[in-house]
């Protein structure tokens, strides 16, 4: 599969999209779905006219990230990266998704050199705006807010991946027939392995006090009623629902008492 410029381009689009950072499908710049790997998976996918098989990859470079968060302003790993690019290049090299993984997770590290870049030269759009806080020129602090980070994070983030996309994907074609045969096999096991550890770390949070319950009943209807994965994330998707409003009304209660 050969991927155009602007295929390219709107793949370099995606990942900035699903940034963190960034505004415009996001909640106050809090990590958007796009930047799961399922969901970059699929629009990239789209884009290169087989959003199935960009799903079906996206969803297994996804599984090493299960358990991914970031906290206190730091990232890890970059999944929006390797769902992205790494998508990209699967596709366009033909490979199976358990080779699709061991592609994508090196993307994932680089991508936090990206972030480090974002967060660095944002300080600098900081100090600006805190100086037109002292002249008390609101407009001034709005634009230093959104329209200087925005293009420099539109910069460092579409333009290496449509470079990546256009030109990597003949590397990677080159680099996998190369390893035909043996070297091929053993990243493809190996591939099958780091998703284990993404599900691995979802498991020890789902072990917690409070939360085993609602696994082991996911389990056993999933098990015992043979129902449909989609039609057990809907019945957990009600209960959680109803769960929350409960405890939203226990809370208030414990409110109210303490005040009395």
């Amino acid at each position: 599969m050969e991927i155009s410029i602007w295929q390219a381009f709107l793949i370099g689009l995606i990942y900035y999209l699903g940034t963190v950072g960034t505004p415009w499908l996001t909640l106050l710049g809090s990590i958007s779905v796009v930047y799961r790997p399922l969901v970059g998976g699929t629009l990239v996918g789209l884009v290169l006219g087989d959003p199935v098989t960009g799903c079906i990859i996206g969803a297994t470079i996804n599984l090493p990230y299960l358990a991914f968060i970031s906290a206190g302003g730091t990232v890890p790993v970059d999944p929006g990266l390797a769902g992205a690019l790494g998508t990209a290049l699967a596709m366009a090299a033909g490979v199976q998704p358990s080779v699709a993984v061991t592609l994508a997770v090196p993307l994932g590290l680089l991508g936090t050199m990206i972030w480090v870049a974002h967060m660095t030269v944002d300080v600098f759009f900081v100090h600006m705006a805190d100086k037109a806080a002292e002249k008390g020129d609101i407009d001034k602090i709005c634009f230093y807010h959104v329209v200087p980070p925005q293009i420099f994070m539109f910069l460092i983030t579409v333009i290496p991946v449509m470079i990546g996309a256009y030109y990597g994907a003949d590397v990677v074609k080159e680099l996998i027939t190369l390893l035909e045969g043996k070297p091929l096999h053993v990243l493809s096991v190996i591939g099958g392995i780091l998703p284990a550890l993404g599900i691995a770390m979802n498991l020890r949070a789902i072990g917690r006090k409070g939360t085993m319950a609602f696994f082991l009943f996911g389990f056993l209807i999933a098990v015992y009623l043979h129902l449909d994965v989609l039609t057990v994330a809907l019945f957990a998707g009600i209960i959680a629902y109803i769960y929350t409003i409960l405890l939203a009304r226990e809370g208030g209660l414990e409110n109210e008492s303490g005040s009395i």
